[in-house]
């Protein structure tokens, strides 16, 4: 929902008089931006058939510029006399609905009114789902256009553009519009029926170099890009460069070039090609700097990948600096201050960069939380306190001494994390102090949500939601095992408090959830809380309100906290989908059953994918990843929606959504079991990708172990996975290494380093290894 007026005019800096030539000329001085980073050899680099756009200098070498203007998402190639040549690739995804009925045929007003998820079950039918299925399955992000005129429309942004430096972004329009500059100004053409019509993409892949793609007349189309000026030192205004082309029959008609502002007067000019691309060939060996911790991963289809590495480019745009916390960009909802210290903001940050290898971003995020966010007896400065993400909170902080051995960090904020873990204590305490009779007794009683503090009467929230309990008890174990690595004076104590409390806590919240299961209904109903007289849907529509208004957030901490047995998670998985809170297989923001529309749950939701993969419900688990790609992000440009509908209409960003896709990517590929000593690789990897026979991989992604390395290949009949461990230190007890056979093929046998290996796992598709004293293991896999 945008919240603020557009803005229609700017206030010229007197900064802005210099010309843009002089503008280059004085960047020019500054310290060079090495363009070596991600670039190969010129004789690696084919630029025949490639139009020179231009020539210039840079870094004591002369550089040329190639475009291929021959297909509309032909690359850009910069060669230097150096001998060196760096490759930008240009995608492109269409941000109209596809023709044919949506919603697979499915009519809306049942997918709205259903318990049962309709379209996952439709999708989920055969297996694995089929990936150009799910991107059908209902139109994408911002394609609803009414057919009223509206007098008061005025169009929102669907992506932004910023360096990691700069303390805003600047949003960009679905015409190519920002807030500064208006291509439509040069173009006339560049209509609004045109830009309904239009593909969204990046430049390089994963860079935020915004690329939209217009039909023009005759098969001709028009492109316009859009990136942020990684040299300027504006504190908050971001430097833009622009081009916007004709191209007709492979050869560019028009084009115009522009830097932030229209021109004016001689003072302010025009930029020239050179300097327009100049400033592409360091902006993209900036954003390769700025990622080039992250662990490599290598997929069959690039975009998987670059859409894993975009998350990360859009988290250090959005945050000041590239680490103090914001939760969305541009409108005051959700970039105003009163956001900022948002628990989900900090969890889903620190979760996803250290899973992905961005273990420096991660401890800054740490420490920047504890220090700013965090006081003394551990109450953040944010309003309305989630219970359930303390829990999690000391897990992440557990983690990441797992994965960094940091423990100076830990020492330095050891009274904020012990008051925390005691604060849990207390609700514990106060829930314990309860009559045995109250349906809350021994539970841990709090706000769900950070919304419900505002509400006129917010002890309406306050209750045993299972969730709040769950993370306590993962939080107090994790907590104290690393307390006791840490063997910190005067921690013995607390240590076996902490232990003691998860051990009762654990026993509390499995008996009360086993009592309070509606075992008649079919599926068994697992409620969120005890002595709920209701469903949450039921709930939802008889109580106004409901203290059941934020079931998804507390069904999907439940699972994450995996202190739950396995056919008690399965029982609330299956509550999830037969009852209303999944829309295509993501967890669904639940509401009152609305026959225009279902609605998916950006954020939070991870949780519940990362239970699907633990307890081996692989198809789940493939079918959430797809459809968060596909409809929780806009086409093309990757910006994801805190809650985002079905029906084509928008979504307000937020960043711990965007984070999604790289846990869900990551773990696919290397997944750590939280309370056996165990290690999977290729647990979930789609049948369909496998069959494409392209190797799949993931370079030295951190575990508790070490970092280690998965790679698969195809070798005639046969799957190939290489698994490679640390040179030194701790083993897992277990590797299970499983194939995904592609669909009519099966797993006949297993070799482990050229010997006979078991088959082993739910599906009995995993090479179960004890790693002994080994650390490189060949895994064959000959099908059948």
């Amino acid at each position: 929902m945008d919240r603020r007026r557009f803005i229609q005019t700017v206030a010229a800096s007197a900064a802005a008089a210099k010309t843009l030539s002089a503008a280059a000329q004085e960047a020019s001085k500054r310290p060079a931006t090495s363009t070596t980073l991600g670039t190969v050899t010129s004789s690696n680099a084919d630029v025949s058939g490639h139009t020179l756009v231009c020539t210039f200098p840079y870094e004591g070498a002369t550089w040329k510029v190639y475009e291929d203007l021959r297909t509309r998402d032909g690359v850009i190639t910069f060669v230097s006399s150096s001998g060196r040549a760096r490759v930008l690739t240009k995608s492109a995804e269409a941000s109209f609905a596809p023709d044919g009925p949506p919603h697979l045929g499915l009519e809306i007003k049942d997918i709205g009114m259903a318990g049962p998820d309709l379209l996952a079950d439709k999708l989920l039918a055969q297996g694995d789902p089929n990936e150009d299925d799910v991107r059908k399955a209902a139109p994408p992000m911002h394609s609803y256009h009414p057919t009223t005129p509206n007098p008061n429309f005025r169009p929102s942004w669907e992506t932004f553009v910023g360096t990691r430096e700069c303390n805003d972004t600047m949003p960009v329009y679905p015409s190519g519009n920002t807030r500064t500059y208006h291509p439509v100004q040069y173009f006339k053409e560049l209509t609004g029926e045109r830009a309904n019509q239009r593909f969204e993409g990046l430049i390089g892949g994963w860079m935020p170099a915004v690329r939209k793609v217009m039909p023009g007349d005759d098969g001709s189309h028009y492109e316009i890009v859009v990136f942020g000026d990684v040299l300027a030192k504006d504190k908050f205004i971001v430097q833009t460069w622009h081009r916007t082309a004709h191209v007709q029959n492979g050869k560019v008609v028009k084009v115009e070039y522009g830097y932030s502002y229209p021109a004016y007067t001689r003072r302010r000019q025009d930029p020239k090609p050179e300097e327009f691309f100049r400033a592409m060939l360091i902006f993209a060996a900036y954003w390769d700097r700025q990622l080039q911790d992250m662990s490599a991963i290598t997929l069959p289809d690039p975009s998987w990948t670059s859409m894993a590495r975009y998350a990360f480019v859009k988290e250090l745009m959005v945050r000041p600096g590239g680490t103090y916390p914001k939760y969305g960009a541009v409108d005051r909802d959700y970039y105003g201050s009163e956001y900022d210290g948002f628990q989900d903001i900090f969890t889903m940050s620190l979760y996803a960069n250290m899973e992905c290898g961005r273990l420096d971003l991660a401890r800054e995020v740490f420490d920047g939380y504890f220090t700013d966010f965090t006081d003394d007896k551990g109450m953040i400065n944010m309003r309305g306190p989630e219970t359930a993400q303390y829990g999690l909170t000391l897990f992440l902080v557990a983690h990441y001494y797992g994965l960094t051995g940091d423990r100076a960090l830990l020492v330095k904020h050891r009274e904020k994390i012990e008051a925390i873990a005691t604060m849990l204590a207390e609700l514990e305490d106060e829930g314990l102090a309860l009559p045995a009779n109250d349906r809350g007794h021994g539970l841990i009683h709090g706000w769900c949500e950070s919304d419900a503090c505002l509400a006129a009467d917010p002890s309406i929230w306050w209750k045993p939601y299972y969730a709040n309990s769950a993370f306590a008890v993962r939080g107090w174990r994790e907590i104290a095992a690393t307390w006791g690595k840490l063997n910190l004076p005067g921690g013995a104590a607390k240590i076996a408090d902490w232990n003691r409390r998860a051990d009762r806590l654990q026993s509390t919240l499995l008996k009360s959830i086993d009592a309070n299961t509606k075992k008649d209904m079919k599926p068994p109903y697992v409620p969120l809380l005890p002595g709920s007289q209701y469903t949450f849907r039921e709930a939802m529509e008889k109580e106004r309100p409901s203290e059941q208004q934020w079931s998804h957030r507390c069904y999907a901490e439940l699972l994450q906290a995996n202190v739950l047995p396995d056919p008690t998670a399965n029982a609330v998985v299956d509550t999830m989908r037969a009852y209303g809170a999944t829309t295509i297989g993501v967890v669904a923001n639940v509401g009152r059953a609305n026959p225009n529309g279902r609605a998916i749950l950006g954020f939070i939701s991870y949780g519940y994918a990362q239970m699907l993969l633990r307890l081996d419900r692989v198809e789940e688990y493939i079918l959430f990843m797809y459809a968060h790609r596909y409809h929780d992000h806009t086409r093309g440009s990757w910006t994801a929606g805190e809650v985002s509908g079905i029906t084509g209409s928008g979504a307000i960003f937020c960043i711990p959504a965007q984070q999604t896709i790289p846990l869900l990517v990551r773990w696919m590929l290397v997944f750590e079991d939280n309370d056996k000593d165990t290690l999977h690789f290729g647990r979930a990897i789609p049948r369909d990708w496998v069959a494409t026979g392209k190797p799949i991989a993931i370079e030295q992604a951190p575990t508790r172990y070490g970092h280690v390395s998965y790679k698969l290949e195809t070798r005639g009949d046969e799957l190939v996975a290489t698994v490679t461990l640390p040179p030194s230190g701790k083993l897992p007890k277990e590797l299970h290494v499983t194939f995904r056979a592609p669909k009519g093929k099966s797993v006949a046998s297993i070799t482990v380093n050229g010997k006979a290996g078991t088959l082993g796992g739910t599906h009995n598709d995993a090479a179960v290894i004890a790693p002994s004293s080994a650390r490189r293991f060949e895994v064959v896999a000959k099908l059948a």
